[in-house]
């Protein structure tokens, strides 16, 4: 895992051109750091390189190239940078990474900021990092809300939360984040408990946009909710027993407010067009963001299944979206069995 040294230049790379990279790597920018940052579309990359703007997502940022060098080659990038920060839908990252080997990730420091999981093996991002480019878990952290990108974009008052295995380094990334409009937060080595967390936020604000869009009111929300933080407890609960963790701090109950609540939620506005009657299919088309929870309740459904957990709202919004239950019967039962 890379040391900085003091008063050295750091150099981030950031995989990712959608809103929440472009978000990141306007924050990392605001300090005194290299930022190496892939996306796939070449035609982006030049866009920005010509005019400092990223044409398809957050696109009123200015970015400082003096501090931030976009490209499209990925195994340039992870060779140039010591810490990588993983900033794109959990659906597209394996294929991204498909080219990199072990050889290339030895060494690097990988914070996961993808809020998802693998769909094509049900992991989350560290255990994927883990199994296929055999790196330790000292090498792994995350990075989580509650914070939209839109709001960055605005230098609006916002937090992260930061959480890493290895001693020093959720600090050390904590450091580069933290700005005149970014508060940072560290958390104990509870990497994976938050990467669960930010999954099933999205799930949760997929059926808050449902409720929403059936019409239900602010009193069963509220109450929608409640319930939402006790099926997170029982799930962390069950997967990754731990005692003293507060589910309470701002990477778990926070994140799921903001995601649950703002207008800028992709996966509540995704769930409020399902509500009103599209069909997954039609939402799908009209968004034009991936809502990761619509990938991650499948995920997640293996190990509510494994584990033989009751967690009603996640398997609710499994039976709407994946058994092509009708929304408005589907909420009808969830009502009984929330309190």
């Amino acid at each position: 895992m890379p040391e900085l040294e003091a008063n050295s230049l750091p150099a981030v790379g950031v995989i990712g051109g959608g809103s929440w990279a472009s978000a990141l790597v306007k924050i990392l920018s605001e300090g005194n750091i290299r930022i190496h940052w892939w996306m796939r579309s070449s035609e982006q990359k030049e866009h920005i390189l010509q005019h400092k703007h990223n044409p398809n997502y957050l696109s009123d940022i200015v970015f400082d190239l003096s501090k931030v060098y976009p490209t499209n080659d990925l195994k340039q990038l992870v060779s140039q940078s010591e810490i990588l920060l993983l900033a794109l839908p959990a659906a597209f990252l394996e294929e991204t990474l498909s080219g990199l080997s072990s050889a290339d990730m030895k060494g690097k420091l990988v914070f996961s900021a993808v809020k998802g999981m693998i769909p094509s093996c049900d992991e989350t991002v560290s255990e994927f990092l883990i199994n296929w480019f055999e790196l330790s878990a000292e090498q792994l952290g995350v990075i989580a809300g509650p914070c939209h990108s839109e709001e960055v974009a605005l230098e609006r008052r916002s937090y992260l939360s930061i959480s890493a295995n290895a001693l020093g380094a959720a600090e050390q990334m904590a450091g580069l984040l933290r700005c005149r409009y970014i508060h940072t937060h560290t958390l104990d080595c509870d990497v994976q408990a938050i990467e669960y967390a930010t999954v099933m936020k999205n799930v949760f604000a997929l059926a808050s946009g449902i409720a929403r869009g059936l019409n239900y009111g602010d009193n069963f929300q509220a109450v929608l909710i409640a319930n939402a933080m006790q099926e997170m407890k029982r799930l962390l609960d069950a997967l990754l027993p731990r005692d003293g963790r507060d589910t309470n701090e701002s990477a778990f109950l926070g994140d799921l407010l903001v995601t649950a609540y703002s207008p800028f939620s992709r996966n509540r506005i995704f769930g409020q067009m399902i509500g009103k009657g599209y069909t997954v299919k039609a939402a799908r088309m009209e968004m034009n963001m991936i809502a990761e929870g619509y990938f991650a309740v499948r995920s997640l459904m293996h190990n509510i299944r494994q584990n033989e957990l009751k967690l009603p709202i996640c398997q609710t919004v499994y039976a709407i979206l994946y058994e092509s239950e009708p929304a408005f019967k589907a909420f009808k039962k969830l009502e009984s069995a929330l309190h």
